[in-house]
């Protein structure tokens, strides 16, 4: 069995537009040590690519980054391939708001140095060392709060479209750069309650174990980033602190908020 996809895009794409089932866009993260990143990688691959998972799906040593598309009639024996492995078992899953089903046309699954390129040597902070995760309400109720300070973690083309009332917005372009933008900024509130949020957790989740490395104690994320704030709130039935849209990585690109207001 092959374990990349050889058929050109168009073709895909095609087929995308002509299946006559439902898809589940979904997405997930876990920062996790993996002794061997490309025998995961190739055995997760194999099960996906039976059920017809599409999705970009990136593996590192430190762990793994999700976005997929799944068909419903395969989703529940797609939750019990997860199962089969540590890093997986119980992993906290999104789901995306506004839901075509066609944000993915083939699986791609690739192995990298890191999930998110921080620049740094490994070793140098334990990423798995992460901040205190705030449930979406949670992270509504502490904006604008005393003494809290609301960090964008995306990059900066990202925030300009779209962010949290009063939040802090480094103009980075990378994420190396915003850790250290993000640190100089907040380097006279480490007496202050810091809240990280991004577009699904990632980014914000290895931020907050950075910021602890530089002494921060108070250090708090969005959960599941601005997806999971926003159907918590939609359920909430609640007025969003999110202004503007959020951008998603895939053939949506922007994911408007409209609907929470």
């Amino acid at each position: 069995m092959q374990l990349h996809n050889k058929i050109n895009r168009d073709e895909l794409k095609e087929w995308l537009m002509k299946e006559t089932f439902s898809r589940k866009t979904i997405s997930f993260y876990r920062y996790f040590f993996l002794e061997n990143p490309q025998e995961f990688r190739d055995k997760i691959y194999r099960d996906w690519f039976a059920l017809d998972c599409f999705g970009r799906i990136y593996v590192a040593r430190e762990g793994i980054n999700a976005q997929m598309s799944v068909p419903e009639h395969h989703f529940d024996t797609f939750l019990k391939t997860l199962e089969k492995h540590e890093i997986l078992k119980d992993i906290p899953i999104k789901y995306a708001i506004e839901d075509d089903g066609k944000s993915f046309y083939k699986l791609t699954i690739k192995v990298r140095p890191k999930l998110v390129a921080d620049g740094l040597d490994d070793g140098s902070y334990d990423v798995t060392n992460v901040g205190k995760h705030l449930s979406g309400l949670e992270f509504h109720n502490l904006i604008g709060q005393k003494n809290t300070v609301v960090v964008d973690m995306r990059n900066y083309y990202e925030s300009e479209i779209g962010r949290f009332e009063g939040a802090i917005c480094p103009e980075a372009d990378t994420f190396r750069e915003e850790l250290e933008i993000a640190t100089n900024l907040l380097h006279d509130k480490k007496d202050k309650k810091i809240l990280l949020y991004c577009t699904g957790g990632i980014r914000c989740e290895k931020a907050s174990a950075y910021l602890k490395n530089q002494g921060f104690e108070d250090v708090n994320q969005l959960h599941g980033g601005v997806l999971e704030y926003a159907r918590q709130i939609k359920k909430a039935k609640l007025e969003s602190k999110f202004i503007g849209k959020n951008f998603v990585f895939d053939e949506r690109l922007g994911e408007s908020q409209q609907f929470l207001n």
